[in-house]
């Protein structure tokens, strides 16, 4: 089959197709800045080179509408309609407790993804932006929905549940959901496959880590524990996101400054985490040179990115009463040879042990970087989220 993969954020789209017999990328890019005169469709080519064309798009359906229009191009393009495409497969945030799985787009599932938009308004109306233009320009095409927090519905109760009076879960649906979970699902199966093992009985526990991040531990196939809660701000120490803090700090910054629900929602969400502290950048490529140059808040930055990947995988590992593999993903997971070197070492009480000058050679390619002697095994898998997409839009159409 082939599957379109879309992304929507609130002023982009990004797109994959993909087919699904061979998992080959036949076309990639995205559009940027919608809704504003200098957006832009930004599109790999078939010999591989980037090509960025310019238009003023009103809407996402405008967005998608430019996709297809360069995806069936007689020049540019891979495919000569759009009645090639066979399906099309959603990435959606939030699923609340409604999903477990990914499913078959109909009116009953937008009207319960629209009932999410409370406890996720920066993505799921962004995500229905989406399913709304294929259902105008495509109205025939299968449409599947993919959710970022289905894996983590088999997490416990001890787990998922806030020390919060239970009526604000009962009546509001407060509690850990996590994120991610299309990237935790994909390498945690991947890494088994790669390695050889029966993923039901493994312990595993999964760094996905990048400008946004999240740790999940993955016991026997099945997520039990994750760091990001019921929003992606919990937890690690992001780019621009805080991660775990005391909320009695927020209450005290609010009243003393004034701020409202919305300007803290600003400060947690897009001026804190290794931009905040550092006051540098919140690229970790940027953080590392100002380490390297000597600059002293860029290294307390780092070092708290660093020390809070450890935390929690010293907490699964103990949750888990131990740990067979470790998985590193995203952009600093799979790039930053640095940070997994200084993650790993002082993993070494449960039995890690890395080859530190093939982890200094490898970045963005399945390798196991621990060493034979390793009690754990360490290994980086590049995710690819969006061919789980396409794989579960596949297995849900073709029934």
């Amino acid at each position: 089959m082939k599957i379109l993969v879309l992304n929507c954020g609130s002023s982009s789209v990004k797109y994959k197709l993909i087919d699904t017999a061979t998992s080959d990328v036949m076309a990639e890019g995205g559009v940027e800045k919608i809704g504003l005169n200098d957006g832009f469709l930004k599109y790999k080519k078939a010999d591989g080179s980037k090509a960025v064309v310019e238009l003023g798009l009103a809407d996402h359906k405008g967005a998608v509408q430019a996709i297809l229009n360069i995806l069936t191009d007689p020049v540019e393009g891979c495919i000569k309609s759009y009645d090639e495409i066979d399906a099309v497969g959603h990435r959606v945030v939030h699923g609340g407790e409604k999903f477990n799985a990914s499913v078959l787009i109909d009116d009953a599932v937008k009207a319960k993804i629209k009932e999410c938009y409370d406890i996720a308004p920066l993505h799921n109306p962004a995500n229905m932006t989406g399913i709304d233009a294929i259902t105008a320009l495509m109205p025939s095409v299968p449409q599947v929905a993919v959710f970022d927090t289905a894996f983590h519905q088999t997490m416990p109760a001890k787990s998922f549940m806030y020390a919060l009076p239970y009526k604000y879960y009962k009546e509001d649906g407060v509690r850990r959901y996590g994120f991610h979970g299309t990237s935790h699902r994909y390498v945690s199966a991947r890494v088994c496959e790669f390695l050889g093992v029966d993923i039901n009985t493994q312990k595993i526990i999964t760094c996905h880590i990048g400008n946004g991040g999240s740790i999940t531990a993955v016991l026997n196939g099945k997520s039990v524990d994750t760091s990001m809660g019921l929003t992606p701000t919990e937890g690690l120490m992001m780019g621009t996101r805080v991660g775990d803090v005391d909320p009695g700090a927020l209450v005290y910054l609010m009243l003393k400054h004034n701020l409202s629900a919305t300007d803290l929602q600003n400060v947690i969400n897009k001026e804190s985490g290794v931009a905040g502290v550092s006051e540098i950048s919140s690229d970790m490529r940027e953080i590392e040179a100002a380490v390297n140059a000597g600059d002293e808040r860029a290294t307390m930055a780092l070092d708290m990115y660093e020390q809070r990947i450890i935390k929690y995988v010293g907490a699964y590992a103990a949750e888990m009463g131990g740990v067979d593999i470790i998985v590193f993903t995203g952009g600093v997971g799979e790039n930053q040879t640095g940070v997994r070197e200084n993650v790993c070492a002082p993993l070494a009480f449960i039995g890690v042990e890395i080859d530190k000058e093939l982890n200094a050679r490898t970045r963005g390619t399945e390798t196991v970087i621990s060493t034979p002697a390793s009690r754990v095994k360490v290994v980086v898998i590049p995710t690819d989220e969006e061919l789980m997409i396409a794989r579960d839009t596949e297995a849900i159409v073709s029934k």
